[in-house]
């Protein structure tokens, strides 16, 4: 799905990596790539075939979030000025990552305990995987999408 949406999209790896729930709005078959390149924020049309699949992908990740709030952990990482500002947010629905990574890790910057979104390593070792197994001699990586 990750792969699809690069592809679709057109965005970097990092952008999808740091989509947040609120960033997809299905009703007008946007996404919004917040502080993408050159630091500027954009809309991107939603493919309309991936939609379904992101709404599944969107379930996995609540019952991440919920399991996340039950056990009363501290929310994911918000920009600075925002965290600040909004000490709660991390923790509301609409902040959570899109592609979640299924452990939590030290926040380098804070030293919280948190979940933080699918590593850039993980998804290009799937894509290095998903290439060797295709059967694909040509070198291809994430970028070539």
């Amino acid at each position: 799905l990750f792969a699809q949406l690069l592809y679709g999209t057109g965005m970097r790896i990092s952008e999808g990596l740091q989509l947040r729930v609120k960033d997809l709005d299905f009703d007008h078959g946007t996404i919004i790539v917040r502080e993408g390149k050159g630091s500027k924020d954009r809309a991107l049309m939603l493919p309309e075939s991936l939609a379904p699949s992101l709404r599944e992908q969107l379930s996995r990740a609540r019952a991440w979030w919920l399991k996340d709030q039950a056990e009363g952990r501290s929310g994911v990482a918000l920009p600075d000025a925002l965290e600040r500002k909004y000490p709660r947010a991390g923790h509301s629905w609409p902040w959570f990552w899109v592609f979640a990574q299924h452990t939590h890790s030290t926040d380098p910057r804070s030293g919280v305990v948190r979940r933080h979104h699918m590593y850039d390593q993980t998804f290009q070792r799937a894509f290095k995987r998903a290439v060797e197994q295709a059967g694909i001699t040509k070198p291809a990586t994430p970028h070539t999408l």
